[in-house]
């Protein structure tokens, strides 16, 4: 047998401690809840996952430079709780309040009117008043917009041809 070396020592320290922590992790994971086994840890790739039996909290526990450190995983069941008894008391206000309200019967002894009473007569004008007048566009006007279209419609038609003269050439 050859003598150890300091880092053949210290690589067996490191592999000897790592069987003592993995083994106490499997300890505490096999521990039943009769034998006062508190904690259930589950190893999970950032650190270990921890589970307080007595409570039901759940922890992640990972180690930085001075040590492990473990944090408690928020809890969905407990904001899901919360919300469903906020909008259970809010439906029992709500149901108080309807109760306690006007109660209105199936049938009207008084026949609807035949108007829309919710309709808002329309403005009394006097004669003279508000009167609006549209102008009818002048001679230019006209003369202008034909030219427009007259040039728009001559594009289109020459658009037309070349694109007929291209397709007739390309057969």
């Amino acid at each position: 047998m050859r003598p150890a070396t300091s880092s053949t020592t210290s690589w067996l320290a490191a592999a000897a401690a790592v069987m003592v922590v993995s083994g106490g992790l499997a300890a505490a994971q096999s521990t039943p809840d009769g034998e006062n086994g508190r904690y259930s840890m589950t190893p999970i790739p950032e650190g270990v996952l921890r589970l307080d039996t007595r409570t039901g909290t759940v922890s992640t526990c990972t180690r930085n430079g001075a040590g492990w450190a473990c944090y408690a995983v928020p809890d969905e069941r407990t904001a899901l709780d919360a919300e469903i008894g906020r909008l259970q008391a809010e439906v029992e206000r709500l149901k108080a309040h309807l109760a306690a309200g006007p109660t209105v019967s199936g049938k009207i002894d008084e026949a609807l009117p035949k108007s829309d009473p919710l309709r808002k007569p329309e403005p009394k004008v006097a004669e003279g008043e508000r009167k609006i007048e549209i102008p009818l566009p002048s001679e230019q006007d006209v003369d202008r917009m034909m030219s427009f279209l007259e040039k728009a419609w001559r594009r289109l038609i020459d658009m037309a041809n070349r694109v007929q003269k291209d397709v007739s050439g390309k057969i």
